[in-house]
Protein backbone atom coordinates (compact mmCIF):
# COMPACT_ATOMS: atom_id res chain seq x y z
CA UNK A 1 0.00 0.00 0.00
CA UNK A 2 1.28 3.61 -0.40
CA UNK A 3 0.87 6.18 1.70
CA UNK A 4 -1.59 9.25 -0.26
CA UNK A 5 0.37 12.13 1.72
CA UNK A 6 3.88 11.38 0.59
CA UNK A 7 3.66 8.97 -2.23
CA UNK A 8 5.20 6.27 0.13
CA UNK A 9 5.07 2.86 0.31
CA UNK A 10 3.99 1.39 3.98
CA UNK A 11 5.86 -0.85 5.40
CA UNK A 12 4.84 -4.69 6.18
CA UNK A 13 5.77 -5.33 9.11
CA UNK A 14 6.45 -9.07 9.19
CA UNK A 15 8.74 -7.86 6.23
CA UNK A 16 10.84 -5.17 8.58
CA UNK A 17 11.58 -8.17 11.16
CA UNK A 18 12.55 -10.97 8.27
CA UNK A 19 15.08 -8.20 6.72
CA UNK A 20 16.38 -7.15 10.12
CA UNK A 21 16.95 -10.69 11.34
CA UNK A 22 19.18 -11.29 7.63
CA UNK A 23 21.01 -7.47 8.82
CA UNK A 24 21.32 -9.33 11.83
CA UNK A 25 23.00 -12.60 10.19
CA UNK A 26 24.75 -9.87 8.22
CA UNK A 27 26.29 -7.82 11.03
CA UNK A 28 27.53 -11.62 13.03
CA UNK A 29 28.97 -13.11 10.04
CA UNK A 30 31.05 -9.64 8.87
CA UNK A 31 32.28 -9.36 12.67
CA UNK A 32 33.11 -13.25 12.84
CA UNK A 33 35.46 -12.90 9.73
CA UNK A 34 37.04 -9.84 11.05
CA UNK A 35 37.84 -11.73 14.27
CA UNK A 36 39.16 -14.84 12.64
CA UNK A 37 41.23 -12.58 10.25
CA UNK A 38 42.27 -10.76 13.65
CA UNK A 39 43.23 -14.12 15.34
CA UNK A 40 45.24 -16.01 12.25
CA UNK A 41 47.30 -12.70 11.39
CA UNK A 42 47.62 -11.32 15.03
CA UNK A 43 51.53 -10.07 14.36
CA UNK A 44 50.55 -8.36 10.54
CA UNK A 45 50.64 -4.53 10.64
CA UNK A 46 47.55 -2.52 11.06
CA UNK A 47 48.13 -1.63 7.41
CA UNK A 48 47.80 -5.09 6.01
CA UNK A 49 44.90 -6.35 8.04
CA UNK A 50 43.15 -3.15 6.90
CA UNK A 51 44.03 -4.31 3.31
CA UNK A 52 43.16 -7.88 4.29
CA UNK A 53 40.01 -6.68 6.05
CA UNK A 54 38.64 -4.81 2.91
CA UNK A 55 39.00 -8.13 0.54
CA UNK A 56 37.29 -10.39 2.97
CA UNK A 57 34.51 -7.50 3.73
CA UNK A 58 34.37 -7.58 -0.49
CA UNK A 59 34.11 -11.41 -0.60
CA UNK A 60 31.45 -11.21 1.89
CA UNK A 61 29.46 -8.50 0.07
CA UNK A 62 29.63 -10.42 -3.02
CA UNK A 63 28.05 -13.66 -1.44
CA UNK A 64 25.62 -11.82 0.32
CA UNK A 65 24.55 -10.66 -3.42
CA UNK A 66 24.59 -14.38 -4.70
CA UNK A 67 22.49 -15.48 -1.91
CA UNK A 68 19.95 -12.57 -2.14
CA UNK A 69 19.65 -13.45 -5.79
CA UNK A 70 19.11 -17.15 -4.89
CA UNK A 71 17.36 -17.38 -2.34
CA UNK A 72 14.92 -13.98 -2.33
CA UNK A 73 16.30 -13.04 0.98
CA UNK A 74 16.96 -9.05 1.12
CA UNK A 75 18.46 -7.50 4.75
CA UNK A 76 17.78 -3.59 5.94
CA UNK A 77 20.40 -1.27 5.82
CA UNK A 78 19.17 0.75 8.45
CA UNK A 79 18.94 -1.99 10.76
CA UNK A 80 22.60 -3.28 9.67
CA UNK A 81 23.88 0.15 10.99
CA UNK A 82 21.85 0.10 14.17
CA UNK A 83 22.74 -3.46 15.26
CA UNK A 84 26.69 -2.61 14.08
CA UNK A 85 26.01 0.60 16.49
CA UNK A 86 25.19 -1.82 19.12
CA UNK A 87 27.86 -4.43 18.58
CA UNK A 88 30.51 -1.95 18.92
CA UNK A 89 28.90 -0.37 21.85
CA UNK A 90 29.04 -3.30 23.40
CA UNK A 91 32.19 -4.78 22.52
CA UNK A 92 33.55 -1.55 24.29
CA UNK A 93 31.79 -1.90 27.87
CA UNK A 94 32.75 -5.41 27.91
CA UNK A 95 36.59 -5.29 26.72
CA UNK A 96 37.17 -1.52 25.70
CA UNK A 97 36.31 1.14 28.61
CA UNK A 98 38.56 -0.63 31.54
CA UNK A 99 41.82 0.62 29.08
CA UNK A 100 39.62 4.21 28.80
CA UNK A 101 40.00 7.20 30.45
CA UNK A 102 36.81 8.85 32.22
CA UNK A 103 37.08 12.03 29.55
CA UNK A 104 37.25 9.33 26.68
CA UNK A 105 34.50 7.29 27.95
CA UNK A 106 31.96 10.54 28.39
CA UNK A 107 32.27 11.29 25.06
CA UNK A 108 31.98 7.88 23.35
CA UNK A 109 28.84 6.70 25.20
CA UNK A 110 27.70 10.73 24.86
CA UNK A 111 28.44 9.92 21.12
CA UNK A 112 26.37 6.42 21.09
CA UNK A 113 23.63 8.07 22.95
CA UNK A 114 23.12 10.90 20.35
CA UNK A 115 23.77 8.78 17.15
CA UNK A 116 21.15 6.33 18.28
CA UNK A 117 18.33 9.23 18.67
CA UNK A 118 19.90 11.17 15.37
CA UNK A 119 19.32 8.01 13.50
CA UNK A 120 15.67 6.88 15.03
CA UNK A 121 14.98 10.64 13.31
CA UNK A 122 16.56 10.93 10.39
CA UNK A 123 15.06 7.21 9.82
CA UNK A 124 11.46 8.12 10.71
CA UNK A 125 11.33 11.77 9.85
CA UNK A 126 10.02 14.01 6.92
CA UNK A 127 12.88 14.94 4.44
CA UNK A 128 10.83 17.59 2.73
CA UNK A 129 8.24 15.83 1.11
CA UNK A 130 5.66 17.35 -1.12
CA UNK A 131 2.45 16.50 -1.97
CA UNK A 132 1.24 15.50 -5.28
CA UNK A 133 -1.74 13.73 -6.54
CA UNK A 134 -1.72 10.92 -9.59
CA UNK A 135 -3.59 11.30 -12.63
CA UNK A 136 -5.16 8.25 -12.35
CA UNK A 137 -5.59 5.04 -10.14
CA UNK A 138 -2.93 3.38 -11.66
CA UNK A 139 0.12 2.61 -11.22
CA UNK A 140 1.95 5.37 -13.31
CA UNK A 141 4.27 7.51 -11.13
CA UNK A 142 4.93 10.96 -12.48
CA UNK A 143 8.54 10.49 -13.49
CA UNK A 144 7.12 8.54 -15.98
CA UNK A 145 5.76 11.75 -17.83
CA UNK A 146 7.02 14.19 -20.01
CA UNK A 147 7.28 16.51 -16.86
CA UNK A 148 11.22 17.35 -16.23
CA UNK A 149 12.52 16.29 -12.84
CA UNK A 150 12.77 19.62 -11.65
CA UNK A 151 8.88 19.82 -11.91
CA UNK A 152 6.17 19.17 -9.31
CA UNK A 153 2.87 18.12 -9.71
CA UNK A 154 0.15 19.67 -7.30
CA UNK A 155 -3.20 18.37 -9.16
CA UNK A 156 -3.86 17.93 -12.95
CA UNK A 157 -2.36 18.66 -15.72
CA UNK A 158 1.15 19.03 -14.79
CA UNK A 159 2.33 22.74 -14.98
CA UNK A 160 5.03 24.38 -14.76
CA UNK A 161 6.53 24.79 -11.08
CA UNK A 162 7.02 27.86 -9.62
CA UNK A 163 9.44 25.92 -7.06
CA UNK A 164 11.61 25.42 -9.41
CA UNK A 165 14.35 28.06 -7.55
CA UNK A 166 13.29 25.65 -4.11
CA UNK A 167 15.11 22.39 -5.86
CA UNK A 168 12.54 20.05 -5.94
CA UNK A 169 12.98 16.82 -7.23
CA UNK A 170 11.94 13.36 -7.30
CA UNK A 171 12.98 9.93 -5.67
CA UNK A 172 12.56 6.92 -7.35
CA UNK A 173 13.11 5.49 -4.23
CA UNK A 174 10.49 6.90 -2.08
CA UNK A 175 8.43 7.81 -5.23
CA UNK A 176 7.98 11.15 -4.29
CA UNK A 177 9.02 14.33 -4.49
CA UNK A 178 11.81 16.19 -2.48
CA UNK A 179 12.23 19.61 -1.53
CA UNK A 180 16.12 20.19 -1.47
CA UNK A 181 16.60 16.86 -2.64
CA UNK A 182 20.12 15.54 -2.39
CA UNK A 183 20.21 11.78 -2.58
CA UNK A 184 18.81 9.17 -1.24
CA UNK A 185 20.29 7.41 1.41
CA UNK A 186 20.05 3.44 1.58
CA UNK A 187 21.99 3.08 5.27
CA UNK A 188 18.81 5.42 6.67
CA UNK A 189 16.20 4.35 4.37
CA UNK A 190 15.60 7.59 3.52
CA UNK A 191 16.18 10.78 1.35
CA UNK A 192 18.20 13.67 1.98
CA UNK A 193 16.43 16.66 1.30
CA UNK A 194 15.84 20.18 2.61
CA UNK A 195 14.75 19.27 6.54
CA UNK A 196 17.14 16.50 7.73
CA UNK A 197 19.81 17.76 5.34
CA UNK A 198 21.90 19.47 8.06
CA UNK A 199 21.00 16.49 10.84
CA UNK A 200 22.52 14.42 8.24
CA UNK A 201 25.60 15.79 7.94
CA UNK A 202 25.59 15.85 11.75
CA UNK A 203 25.34 12.37 12.23
CA UNK A 204 28.50 11.69 9.78
CA UNK A 205 30.17 14.21 11.71
CA UNK A 206 29.12 12.39 14.80
CA UNK A 207 29.71 8.88 13.68
CA UNK A 208 33.41 9.77 12.75
CA UNK A 209 34.00 10.70 16.63
CA UNK A 210 32.49 8.14 18.06
CA UNK A 211 34.69 6.32 15.53
CA UNK A 212 37.90 8.09 16.57
CA UNK A 213 37.31 7.56 20.10
CA UNK A 214 36.60 4.23 20.25
CA UNK A 215 40.04 3.06 18.09
CA UNK A 216 41.88 5.57 20.49
CA UNK A 217 40.64 3.02 23.32
CA UNK A 218 41.03 0.21 21.23
CA UNK A 219 44.22 0.93 20.28
CA UNK A 220 45.52 1.15 23.61
CA UNK A 221 44.61 -2.35 24.20
CA UNK A 222 46.54 -3.53 20.82
CA UNK A 223 49.61 -2.19 21.79
CA UNK A 224 49.68 -3.58 25.00
CA UNK A 225 48.96 -6.69 23.41
CA UNK A 226 51.96 -6.35 20.69
CA UNK A 227 54.46 -6.06 23.93
CA UNK A 228 53.08 -9.02 25.73
CA UNK A 229 52.89 -11.15 22.25
CA UNK A 230 56.57 -10.03 21.86
CA UNK A 231 57.49 -11.83 25.10
CA UNK A 232 56.13 -14.88 24.37
CA UNK A 233 52.68 -14.31 26.01
CA UNK A 234 49.49 -15.66 24.33
CA UNK A 235 47.17 -13.04 23.06
CA UNK A 236 43.22 -13.77 24.45
CA UNK A 237 40.46 -13.16 22.64
CA UNK A 238 39.36 -9.83 24.18
CA UNK A 239 42.46 -8.91 22.15
CA UNK A 240 41.51 -10.10 19.16
CA UNK A 241 38.17 -8.43 19.33
CA UNK A 242 39.32 -5.42 19.97
CA UNK A 243 41.88 -5.51 16.79
CA UNK A 244 39.02 -6.93 15.06
CA UNK A 245 36.41 -4.01 15.78
CA UNK A 246 39.43 -1.23 15.66
CA UNK A 247 39.70 -2.52 11.98
CA UNK A 248 36.29 -2.49 11.33
CA UNK A 249 36.32 1.54 12.70
CA UNK A 250 39.07 2.93 11.37
CA UNK A 251 37.59 1.29 7.51
CA UNK A 252 34.41 3.05 8.80
CA UNK A 253 36.07 6.32 9.31
CA UNK A 254 37.97 6.40 5.77
CA UNK A 255 35.02 6.00 3.44
CA UNK A 256 33.13 8.62 5.94
CA UNK A 257 35.18 10.79 6.20
CA UNK A 258 35.66 11.23 2.64
CA UNK A 259 31.76 11.45 2.37
CA UNK A 260 31.50 13.98 4.91
CA UNK A 261 34.62 16.13 2.95
CA UNK A 262 32.11 15.87 -0.09
CA UNK A 263 28.67 17.01 1.43
CA UNK A 264 30.64 20.46 3.24
CA UNK A 265 31.95 21.19 -0.24
CA UNK A 266 28.64 20.85 -1.70
CA UNK A 267 27.00 23.11 1.05
CA UNK A 268 29.78 25.25 0.31
CA UNK A 269 29.11 26.16 -3.06
CA UNK A 270 25.10 25.21 -2.66
CA UNK A 271 25.01 22.08 -4.91
CA UNK A 272 23.04 19.10 -4.14
CA UNK A 273 24.56 15.36 -4.81
CA UNK A 274 21.73 14.75 -7.34
CA UNK A 275 22.07 17.72 -9.00
CA UNK A 276 25.92 17.50 -9.57
CA UNK A 277 25.42 14.04 -11.13
CA UNK A 278 22.96 14.87 -12.89
CA UNK A 279 23.01 18.48 -13.68
CA UNK A 280 22.13 18.08 -17.89
CA UNK A 281 18.66 16.93 -16.59
CA UNK A 282 18.14 19.86 -15.24
CA UNK A 283 18.21 23.01 -17.27
CA UNK A 284 18.75 25.66 -14.99
CA UNK A 285 22.37 24.11 -14.45
CA UNK A 286 23.10 24.22 -18.57
CA UNK A 287 24.87 26.89 -20.00
CA UNK A 288 24.36 26.74 -23.71
CA UNK A 289 27.38 28.48 -26.39
CA UNK A 290 26.13 29.75 -29.59
CA UNK A 291 29.83 29.82 -31.61
CA UNK A 292 29.64 32.40 -34.10
CA UNK A 293 32.08 31.21 -36.68
CA UNK A 294 31.01 26.92 -35.79
CA UNK A 295 27.69 24.75 -36.36
CA UNK A 296 26.20 23.21 -33.45
CA UNK A 297 25.73 24.76 -29.85
CA UNK A 298 28.04 23.66 -26.41
CA UNK A 299 26.57 22.93 -23.15
CA UNK A 300 28.11 23.51 -20.22
CA UNK A 301 27.72 23.39 -16.80
CA UNK A 302 26.81 26.29 -14.70
CA UNK A 303 25.78 26.58 -10.91
CA UNK A 304 22.79 29.58 -10.36
CA UNK A 305 22.00 28.76 -6.84
CA UNK A 306 26.30 29.46 -6.10
CA UNK A 307 25.90 33.17 -3.90
CA UNK A 308 29.40 32.79 -2.56
CA UNK A 309 30.17 30.53 0.47
CA UNK A 310 29.19 31.84 3.48
CA UNK A 311 25.92 32.98 2.06
CA UNK A 312 25.40 29.56 1.26
CA UNK A 313 26.31 28.39 4.72
CA UNK A 314 23.79 30.67 5.98
CA UNK A 315 21.31 29.57 3.95
CA UNK A 316 21.86 26.08 4.30
CA UNK A 317 21.72 26.14 8.14
CA UNK A 318 18.74 28.49 8.02
CA UNK A 319 17.09 26.39 5.34
CA UNK A 320 13.52 25.34 6.94
CA UNK A 321 11.05 22.92 5.19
Amino acid sequence: MEDPRRGRRRRDPWRSISRSTVSFLCVCFAHFALYLLSSFFHSFNIITLLFLSVIVLLGLTVIGRRCKKLFGVRGSAPAFVFMNILFVWSVYVVVIRQATSLLLDTIFNAEIIILLIGLYRIISGDPGFVNYEPISNTETYPEESELPTSDIYEGSPFVESSLLLQRVRYCKHCHAYVKGFDHHCPAFGNCIGQNNHLLFIVLLAGFITAEACYILGASQIVTTSQTLDGDGQKVGWTVTLATSTMIFSILQVLWQAAFLAWHIYCVCFNIRTDEWLHWKQYPEFQYVIHPQLETGTTTRFRNPYDKGIWQNLKEFIEAKG
